[in-house]
């Protein structure tokens, strides 16, 4: 029987939010992965992992180390960190693993290392089977939190990392939806610039940390020199009365 690599969001940091599913397929996978940042593999558990340990035993975890800070598209390392976990996850296969799992923060199929990882595991053996666990993403998170509707009726929703640069974020700004920053960080002043041009710095919300020690939800503002990498802006779309987008 060929093994089954899953990749099972685990959403963004409160164990609660774990499907029935997803707690399931972690507890009967022979081997669960967790990623690590690169270069520190001895440093304290990550998100994923400390999700996964409340209900997972952390001696049945293994850490997969994986160039989460690189920039700048594929370099060297980060290419090196995903043939290096690829092989070790052929290892375990090869050692009689047949259901593996490997932990993601979020959904597997949005912004995840999870798809990076599955492609360097097929080209070692192509008749491993891949297979995903949805989970809850940081956005529905910050949603649900700040009581605010992701959509209604007809708006549009965009979803795009700071990564991707300032001009796709004034377009979506200008649109008719919601639109959903990840990674904002570094370029923060950048966003808050342009929500001030726009007008939409008053609607919009920032989640920090969610589900983590120290989460901040609340109003964008210029103070920001503790912000996470795995932060989240929401914009709403303009509403301007009940069902107006029907």
């Amino acid at each position: 029987m060929s093994a089954t690599l899953t990749g099972v969001g685990v959403g963004p940091g409160d164990p609660e939010l774990l499907t029935v599913k997803a707690v399931r397929v972690l507890r009967e996978a022979d081997v669960v992965f967790v990623p690590v940042m690169a270069d520190r593999p001895g440093a304290d558990a990550g998100r994923a992992e400390t999700t996964v340990r409340e209900h997972v035993p952390a001696d049945r975890l293994r850490r997969l180390p994986f160039a989460l800070d690189d920039r700048g598209g594929v370099t060297a390392r980060r290419a090196a960190a995903w043939d290096d976990a690829a092989r070790t996850v052929v290892e375990a296969i090869d050692a009689g693993a047949e259901s593996l799992a490997f932990a993601t923060i979020g959904d597997p199929n949005v912004y995840s290392t999870f798809g990076y990882l599955a492609q360097s595991v097929r080209a070692l053996r192509p008749a491993v089977r891949v297979a995903t666990v949805p989970g809850v993403t940081a956005m529905q998170e910050l949603a649900a939190r700040s009581g605010i509707p992701l959509v209604e009726g007809r708006e549009p929703l965009t979803l795009l990392p700071a990564t991707a640069g300032l001009a796709l974020f004034a377009d979506a700004l200008a649109g008719p939806g919601t639109v959903v920053v990840y990674k904002g960080w570094r370029r923060h002043p950048e966003l808050l610039a342009e929500l001030r041009r726009q007008g939409r710095l008053p609607d919009a919300v920032l989640g920090r940390a969610l589900g983590l020690p120290g989460e901040r939800i609340g109003a964008v503002d210029d103070v920001a020199p503790d912000l996470p990498y795995l932060s989240t802006l929401l914009v709403p779309a303009r509403r301007a009365h009940r069902g107006g987008k029907l």
